[in-house]
């Protein structure tokens, strides 16, 4: 994996890829360092362990909660892309209505799959279940999921018309790491960076990949599930 730009783990307010209130206090900005300092050692486990996948720091949204922050990865098979997808923490210390807890994981992802794939009544619910064995392995303390598996069909038309038809894959997901603090809070939040770059790469069609250790545990390595080829 390749890490352009890959910002470094957020200092309370001092991140301009993290989204940090105004009058924000103390002690809600040392919980969001915590976290971001959990997303990074999910990032660099993802790192060391694979490298078709590239990820980057994204704007992070200002509207959905007073903290925020966001990665973008891109998957690639046989040096081409295959896929892309988003990730964001929401961080709100007063909570929202239908979240479990004070933080939210919110995230996006979208392959090309073949068109018989695409018309597979059953591909929905495969592609939730690649979300959920992922976060079952890495995360396995999540609550409250929440999302939609969508195909998507692409047609040519006018000067477009000799185009192919092109098919894909979106899925759309929240839920919320964890309630619980220290480590297995921590452990939570990088499994969650994991779990979505395993569904990255399932969507992509990433062949199997081995062992992800998260740094915070190096000596608990957990096993990922779909992964991928490298990338020269």
């Amino acid at each position: 994996m390749r890490l352009a730009d890959t910002p470094a783990p957020v200092r309370a307010g001092g991140q301009a890829d993290a989204a940090v209130p105004a009058g924000h206090d103390q002690s809600s900005d040392r919980r969001f360092a915590a976290a971001l300092a959990a997303v990074a050692a999910g990032r660099d486990a993802v790192a060391a362990a694979r490298d078709d996948l590239e990820l980057e720091g994204w704007p992070a949204p200002r509207k959905l909660a007073p903290y925020a922050f966001a990665l973008a990865a891109t998957a690639y098979r046989d040096g081409e892309e295959a896929g892309t997808g988003k990730l964001m923490l929401l961080y709100d210390p007063d909570g929202r209505d239908g979240w479990t807890g004070t933080f939210r994981v919110v995230c996006h992802v979208q392959a090309d799959v073949e068109e018989e794939m695409a018309a597979d009544p059953l591909l929905g619910e495969v592609g939730w279940s690649w979300l959920t064995d992922a976060l079952d392995l890495h995360a396995p303390g999540y609550t409250a999921p929440s999302g939609t598996v969508t195909r998507v069909i692409t047609e040519g038309y006018g000067g477009k018309s000799d185009d192919p038809q092109a098919t894909g894959f979106e899925l759309r997901a929240s839920w919320c790491p964890a309630a619980s603090s220290g480590e297995d809070s921590a452990d939570e939040l990088s499994g969650a960076v994991v779990a979505w770059c395993d569904l990255l790469a399932a969507a992509a069609g990433l062949p199997a990949q081995g062992t992800v250790a998260i740094s915070s545990r190096a000596g608990h390595p957990r096993a990922a599930g779909p992964g991928g080829r490298r990338r020269r």
